[in-house]
C-alpha cells in the first residue's frame, strides 16, 4: 500500500474565518463583586459564617433557629442574606411550626394554590419519588414572580434526602447583571417584562387544574433589571419559568433578547451549590436569586418543605 504526503506550499499568511454564533456566553474573567458598592462589612459577632462561594452562599454556624430570635440575632441574620444572598444552617431540624415561626421574623407569609400544602396552608411540601407529581423545579427560576409582590424569601428544610442526588443550586443575578455586555445593559435598563404563571405550570398541570386561578393570577410587568430594596444593588429580574416577553419589543427579537438573559444563570461562577443533609434549611434573597433543584435522583423520596415570605413590588 502507497501512502501519498502532502506537504504545504508554505505558512499561511491569513488567518481563517473563525466565526461561531452570536448571542452567546464565552470564556474570560468575571467581575464577582459580592458586596454593592460603598457597602460597609463588618464582622458578625453572633454566629460563625463560613463561605461557600465567592459571591453568594455561606453557611452560617452557632445559630438556633429553633427558638425565638432576639432582635439582634435577626439583624444580623438579615446582614448575612443581605451580603451572601443564601445562608445554610445544617441539621437544624425544626418542626413546621419553628420554620414557620423563623421566617416570620421576615413578615407575613405566603400561601400559594397551585402547590401541595404540608401541615398548613403556609408551608409547601414537595414530596418526590415513584408515584409523585412529577413537577419541574429542575430549571432556573425565582419564585413566583408571577405576582404583583414576588416573594421576598424563602425558607426551604430538606426532610428526607436521596441517598445521592437531590441537590439545590443559587445563582447571583447580581453578578450576572454586572457581568452583561454594555449594549445588553442599554437595552434592558429600564425596560419591562411579562411574568405569567401558566407557561411554569403548563408544564405539568393540565388546563383543568390550572383555569380557575387564570383570572385569579393575571399576567403582570415588572422591570427586567430591579434595584434591591434594601442594598440598591441592580440585578437580573427575568427568568425561564414566568417570564414571556419583554414590553413593547417585536415578538422575535423579545425571544431572542431572553433567551440570552436566561442563560445568565447558567455561569458557575456566580453559582453555589447544596448537598443536602435530612434536617438542612436553606433561607435564601428571593429578589437576588434564581434556584434550580437538580433532579439526578430517579425515584428515590426526597421531601422538602418550604416557607415563601411575601414581598414588595420590584422596581
Amino acid at each position: 500500500m502507497s501512502v501519498t504526503s502532502v506537504t504545504s506550499a508554505g505558512p499561511s499568511t491569513v488567518l481563517r474565518e473563525a466565526r461561531i454564533p452570536g448571542d452567546g456566553m464565552y470564556e474570560g474573567r468575571r467581575t464577582l463583586r459580592r458586596l454593592p458598592k460603598g457597602w460597609e462589612e463588618r464582622p458578625y459577632e453572633l454566629f460563625e459564617v463560613v463561605p461557600q462561594a465567592r459571591t453568594i452562599g455561606a453557611e452560617i454556624r452557632g445559630a438556633d433557629l429553633s427558638r425565638p430570635l432576639p432582635p439582634a440575632l435577626r439583624e444580623e441574620l438579615n446582614r448575612a442574606l443581605l451580603e451572601w444572598k443564601v445562608l445554610f444552617f445544617r441539621g437544624a431540624h425544626l418542626t413546621s411550626d419553628q420554620q414557620r415561626d423563623f421566617a416570620g421574623n421576615w413578615g407575613a407569609l405566603e400561601t400559594n394554590p397551585l402547590l401541595a400544602a404540608g401541615s398548613s396552608d403556609d408551608v409547601v411540601r414537595f414530596d418526590k419519588g415513584d408515584g409523585a407529581v412529577p413537577t419541574y423545579e429542575n430549571v432556573w427560576h425565582t419564585d413566583v414572580t408571577f405576582r404583583e409582590r414576588p416573594a421576598l424569601g424563602a425558607v426551604l428544610q430538606l426532610r428526607e434526602v436521596p441517598p445521592f442526588g437531590g441537590d439545590t443550586m443559587w445563582a447571583d443575578m447580581a453578578a450576572a447583571y454586572d457581568n452583561l455586555p454594555r449594549e445588553v445593559k442599554e437595552r434592558v435598563d429600564g425596560a419591562l417584562a411579562v411574568h405569567d404563571f401558566i407557561p411554569g405550570f403548563a408544564r405539568f398541570y393540565g388546563p383543568e387544574r390550572l383555569l380557575p386561578h387564570q383570572d385569579l393570577l393575571p399576567p403582570v410587568e415588572h422591570p427586567v433589571v430591579r434595584t434591591h430594596p434594601e442594598t440598591g444593588r441592580r440585578m437580573l429580574f427575568v427568568n425561564a419559568s414566568f417570564t414571556t416577553r419583554i414590553t413593547g419589543v417585536d415578538r422575535d427579537e423579545s425571544d431572542r433578547l431572553l433567551r440570552f438573559l436566561f442563560q445568565q444563570a447558567h455561569v458557575p461562577e456566580y453559582q453555589v451549590r447544596w448537598r443536602w443533609q435530612p434536617g438542612d434549611v436553606a433561607f435564601w434573597d428571593n429578589r437576588a436569586t434564581q434556584h434550580y433543584a437538580v433532579g439526578d435522583y430517579g425515584s428515590e423520596r426526597r421531601i422538602a418543605e418550604r416557607v415563601a415570605i411575601e414581598g414588595d413590588r420590584p422596581f
